[in-house]
């Protein structure tokens, strides 16, 4: 697969379109420390569309209602079972809404949350404790959840984490600059697990 990315557009009403300069931010660091040659120019691609398969990282976000017509949820799943890879990241208020949408795509799977000692965490940049914290919401520590087909990950869940939020401009939330370094390393990492698993 060419290292490509995209925003997933879903339907139900909710911002997918949320955090614009993150993905764009996070491709401009990865090509500069991981040696990524991601294309700058970020799509946009619909759950439903077989455009989907020209893309072996799918970044999803948002803070609201999402749903997936049987037809998104059949090409979803047959997108995530063909070797691509569906980060979804919550940007508050999201998990609700995925989990139950999720069971359209694999009804017979949970999502796991995933130990710290997974390769993720540590692909690029070392992450010991696991998935970093960025943005305060409700105090909860961050974790990461994931569906597995055949030991491998082929979707991931962060949750409140925001590393999205995190990978905006910095003058959109004014974070530090460690912490938006946390950020984009830690999404890095996600990039690269992505392409090599």
């Amino acid at each position: 697969m060419a290292q490509e990315v995209a925003v997933l557009k879903y339907g139900g009403g909710g911002d997918w379109y949320g955090n614009p300069t993150s993905l764009p931010n996070l491709v401009a660091f990865c090509n500069a420390n991981i040696e990524t040659r991601i294309n700058e120019k970020v799509e946009t691609v619909e759950a439903g569309s077989t455009d989907i398969f020209q893309y072996p990282f799918v970044h999803m976000t948002g803070h609201g209602n999402v749903y997936f017509s049987d037809d998104d949820a059949i090409n979803l799943r047959n997108y995530l079972l063909s070797g691509g890879f569906l980060h979804i990241d919550d940007n508050y208020g999201l998990k609700p809404y995925i989990t139950e949408e999720l069971k359209k795509i694999f009804p017979d799977k949970e999502l796991t949350e995933l130990p710290s000692s997974h390769p993720i965490f540590s692909t690029a940049f070392p992450f010991p404790n696991g998935l970093p914290k960025i943005h305060e919401h409700d105090g909860k520590r961050p974790q990461a959840f994931g569906i597995f087909v055949d030991n491998r990950l082929v979707l991931l869940f962060t949750y409140e984490c925001d590393l999205g939020d995190g990978w905006e401009s910095p003058e959109v939330h004014n974070d530090p600059e460690n912490v938006r370094e946390k950020a984009l390393k830690m999404g890095a990492n996600i990039v690269k697990y992505a392409f090599e698993n």
